[in-house]
């Protein structure tokens, strides 16, 4: 008997040794939901539960080669991009992006929360300037979105108010992320433009301190996208899934808990 298609899901990440995070991670997530991945790396992480102590860029010409060679011959429904590495291997996956029409969920990680070590390359505006024209949704942190838009973000008020200048200048949909903002809830703001949909939650305690949720979710989002289900419920069955995994992460060394 034939098995049904799956969609296929385009990952553009790093890899993170422990699976807790990067390109290891979002295959487990994409899989589970019923996507097929397929993708490249994007920067090598010295990295374990205990915290990332090293990071190394892949070379830009081999990530440009991968992507248009895979491009040019399986049809992406959805594409995830997380940790870029450095400002050239952004040009490369936004020239790949020219080939395929498929929705785009950027999740902009500036750095690792354990360890402080640098995943972007310094490279968030040229990553924005160069994505704008292929992104459906990105999804940043408070401290990306401080970051992208120079604007304070301490608050939920704050959040709205940078969220909806990213929108502008992206001209997407921004989901802004509130679990570092405080409170018994975890709100994350989605802001499109018929709106503000806020997508709330409990808060589960020393859920802040899980890995990879950012990841995950992401990566869940792009993967109902590729499913045909639209944005806004992508996005709130996204949110439905990693609270579930926060409530219940792995603890596979003597680190922080994983998300799966």
């Amino acid at each position: 008997m034939t098995r049904p298609a799956q969609p296929d899901l385009l990952i553009c990440a790093g890899l993170d040794p422990s699976g807790g995070a990067g390109l290891i991670a979002d295959v487990r997530i994409a899989s589970e939901l019923g996507a097929r991945p397929i993708g490249v790396v994007t920067a090598l992480t010295v990295q374990s539960t205990l915290g990332v102590i090293g990071c190394h860029a892949c070379d830009p010409e081999v990530v440009s080669h991968q992507l248009s060679y895979l491009l040019g011959d399986i049809e992406a429904r959805a594409v995830k991009i997380g940790m870029i590495g450095s400002a050239a291997i952004v040009r490369e996956i936004a020239r790949a992006l020219e080939q395929t029409r498929a929705p785009v969920v950027w999740d902009p990680v500036l750095a690792s929360s354990r360890g402080g070590v640098d995943l972007a390359g310094g490279s968030l505006g040229d990553a924005a300037l160069a994505f704008r024209p292929h992104l459906a949704l990105v999804t940043p942190n408070a401290r990306e979105l401080a970051a992208m838009t120079d604007l304070p973000v301490a608050t939920l008020a704050e959040a709205e108010a940078a969220a909806k200048e990213l929108a502008l200048r992206l001209d997407c949909a921004v989901l802004a992320k509130g679990g570092h903002l405080g409170g018994d809830e975890a709100v994350d703001l989605l802001i499109e433009q018929t709106g503000v949909t806020a997508l709330r939650g409990p808060r589960v305690p020393d859920g802040e301190n899980v890995h990879g949720t950012g990841c995950a979710l992401s990566t869940a989002i792009a993967a109902y996208l590729a499913l045909g289900t639209p944005l806004a419920e992508a996005c709130s069955l996204a949110k439905q899934l990693v609270a579930c995994k926060i409530a219940a992460p792995v603890r596979p060394g003597r680190g922080a808990p994983a998300i799966i």
